[in-house]
């Protein structure tokens, strides 16, 4: 780790000088060669993750190119010197950059930190999850491949209890940005702020649909389950919380359970999979865990529960679950699941449902369902969450800001704002 922040910290100085254009040349080479390796990407994130391949290839690979070619098009126009009264404001590289990232989305959530960190003009070194890393290592390689300097981009691959606390104490180190579990976030908050250091988060979620008395129910259902069950669960923006009339819970229900239905579990890497089985024992284990506690909390298992899928009984499977009459301030209903789980939420007026979406310690993404549309932009500025969507489960908009409120994280990622993190 010494070497390889020397190898970074020797970088800086010129790489923090280069011009737009040479920068732009690099994220030009980085954007050719992810779509050239779009299939060998896709196939690794879905040997190592579980999503079905045919998601993959759309996510797992497709993002990763969309967001280098979001900030091709952000950085020529990015104000690096711009005139405030009479002074010359002038945004420079913060540094050294280290960037810690998971399994859930390995190579877009590395991309969403090192494409904008090298766009700013920093040098960078990326710790991956131990649980994903291969397709770190396709980004290294796509990397060495450009006109990119030695030491500029630095790989450092082990757990987090090691390589990971390395890095985030590590003096040469000026700025850090994890995406990660809120416990892991406050430590590297803490290690950050012993040294001063620069600080991004984005952590975890628990995010309301918020279904209006007069939205169709049917699509807003479908809409949660397809948001609640991408990527098996393991989704911070996951819609794991759907809120709807007290009058119409038990349709919900039956919709929820009617939509699980044709997610069928199996082999990722067969096209006709929708459902893919979890990442690793340990999550395995966690989620299992979190369905007996909703069964113990007096939950109702509308379908789903802890035994194995059918025909899936070998490999780290678990069931699509619905919970309904869960209560508001239950374990499930607050607490990061982290898997296929889907928890329905009666509420008596439209105030107690923002009331409920609104009691949480997470606050990262939302939606809002409603024929309404000036009711839903009023709704969402009242949800204490980064993100809201109307009538959408489509949360992430590449060229916007995203980031979340509470224990959801400091910062935002994506969008001109993408690059604040990374100036000073």
């Amino acid at each position: 780790m010494t070497i390889t922040l020397a190898a970074a910290h020797a970088a800086f100085d010129d790489w923090s000088q280069s011009p737009v254009a040479r920068r732009l040349a690099v994220l030009e080479q980085l954007h050719s060669g992810l779509l050239a390796r779009a299939g060998e990407i896709a196939q690794t994130v879905c040997r190592e993750v579980g999503m079905p391949i045919r998601l993959a290839t759309a996510i797992q690979a497709g993002l990763p190119a969309t967001v280098t070619r979001t900030y091709l098009d952000l950085l020529p126009s990015f104000p690096f010197r711009e005139t405030v009264g009479n002074s010359e404001v002038q945004y420079l590289p913060v540094g050294v950059v280290g960037c810690i990232t998971p399994w859930n989305y390995p190579l877009h959530q590395a991309v969403l930190k090192v494409v904008p960190a090298l766009a700013a003009g920093c040098t960078v070194v990326l710790k991956p999850s131990e649980v994903a890393p291969q397709s770190a290592y396709i980004l290294a390689e796509i990397l060495d491949s450009t006109g990119l300097p030695p030491g500029v981009f630095n790989l450092v691959c082990g757990p987090g209890a090691t390589a990971g606390e390395a890095l985030i104490h590590h003096p040469d180190v000026r700025m850090l940005s994890f995406t990660g579990s809120t416990d892991t976030g406050r430590r590297v908050a803490h290690a950050a702020a012993d040294d001063c250091k620069r600080l991004a988060l984005e952590l975890g979620g628990k995010s309301a649909s918020l279904v209006l008395p007069d939205a169709d129910l049917a699509a807003a259902v479908k809409g949660t389950v397809n948001s609640c069950l991408l990527n098996s669960g393991q989704t911070c923006t996951a819609l794991t919380r759907l809120l709807v009339p007290a009058d119409r819970h038990d349709e919900a229900c039956e919709l929820a359970a009617a939509a699980v239905a044709r997610m069928t579990p199996g082999n990722p890497l067969d096209e006709a999979t929708r459902l893919g089985p979890l990442a690793s024992a340990q999550q395995h284990r966690r989620v299992l865990d979190y369905i007996r506690l909703g069964l113990t909390e007096g939950a109702t298992l509308v379908t789903g529960g802890p035994d194995a899928p059918e025909g899936c009984a070998r490999g780290y499977f678990v069931k699509a679950t619905v919970f309904g009459h869960v209560r508001p301030d239950s374990r499930i209903a607050q607490e990061e699941i982290f898997g296929p789980v889907l928890s329905c939420i009666r509420y008596s007026t439209v105030e107690e449902a923002i009331a409920i979406a609104n009691d949480s310690d997470y606050g990262l993404s939302g939606s809002v369902w409603t024929t309404d549309i000036d009711r839903a932009a009023e709704i969402a500025g009242q949800v204490r969450t980064g993100v809201v969507a109307v009538n959408s489960s489509a949360i992430l908009d590449m060229a916007s800001p995203f980031g979340g409120f509470k224990k959801s994280g400091i910062g935002r990622e994506l969008g001109p704002e993408g690059f604040g993190p990374f100036t000073e």
